[in-house]
């Protein structure tokens, strides 16, 4: 996890890992809301961001929801139309000659 979270409260303190500046951003201010004195950011390159110093911290291209993001994959190509056969119209086939074999035996 690249970005560490730190906060104090009155009864003990929190660190939480998070993956993206986006989120850790977002955790800070919560934390910040819930009453939390000393929120840090741990940045991946080593730098401590105070409360006050949270504005530096922007979110990265790379940092967007999964919904957000590109895909790098080529979009299908269509299909080719089929043409529709009707169930109900008549055949086109010339009605085929067929052998008649005689009467049927009767057991």
């Amino acid at each position: 996890m690249p970005y560490l979270v730190s906060g104090t409260k009155e009864y003990g303190s929190s660190n939480l890992g998070r993956d993206n500046a986006t989120v850790a951003l977002r955790l800070a201010h919560k934390l910040l809301r819930d009453g939390y004195m000393d929120v840090r950011v741990c940045t991946p390159c080593g730098r401590v961001l105070q409360a006050d110093e949270l504005g530096e911290l922007k979110p990265q291209e790379s940092d967007m929801a999964k919904g957000q993001q590109r895909g790098n994959r080529e979009t299908k190509k269509p299909k080719k139309d089929k043409a529709k056969v009707i169930a109900a119209a008549p055949s086109r086939k010339d009605a085929a000659w067929q052998p008649d074999f005689g009467p049927a035996k009767k057991k």
